[in-house]
């Protein structure tokens, strides 16, 4: 049994061995020539200005979590649709989904609700 892993265990040794090459390669044997401008600091083609520790707004990790919560959500739903023909009552297998299309409707109107969907 253990055997049958021997191929798994040589690729991640390789994997690991090549990412080590590719990362470490350039660092030692790269040209290293530091000049001020290379060792300024540059953000999005902008100096920085101002604090380093400021606010930033929550706005977009919103959107990211509730991109992510009503997606995977909404991945539930392909393994019903297989199985949907083998169902026995196919009406009680309807109205589960139902339901759960209903749970997921009812969630994006408390967020919508909430302002949770307004770009500022």
């Amino acid at each position: 049994m253990p055997a049958d892993y021997l191929p798994i265990l040589f690729f991640a040794v390789v994997a690991v061995v090549l990412s080590a090459i590719a990362v470490l390669m350039p660092a030692l044997f790269g040209p290293k020539r530091p000049t001020s401008v290379k060792l300024a600091p540059y953000e999005s083609g902008k100096l920085p200005i101002g604090p380093a520790r400021r606010r930033f707004s929550i706005q977009y990790y919103l959107y990211a979590v509730l991109f992510i919560l009503f997606d995977v959500e909404i991945v539930f739903l392909f393994p019903w649709a297989v199985v949907f023909r083998d169902l026995a009552p196919r009406w009680l297998g309807l109205a589960e989904a139902a339901v759960f299309v209903l749970i997921l409707l009812l969630g994006l109107a408390y967020v919508w609700k909430k302002g949770g969907l307004e770009w500022e």
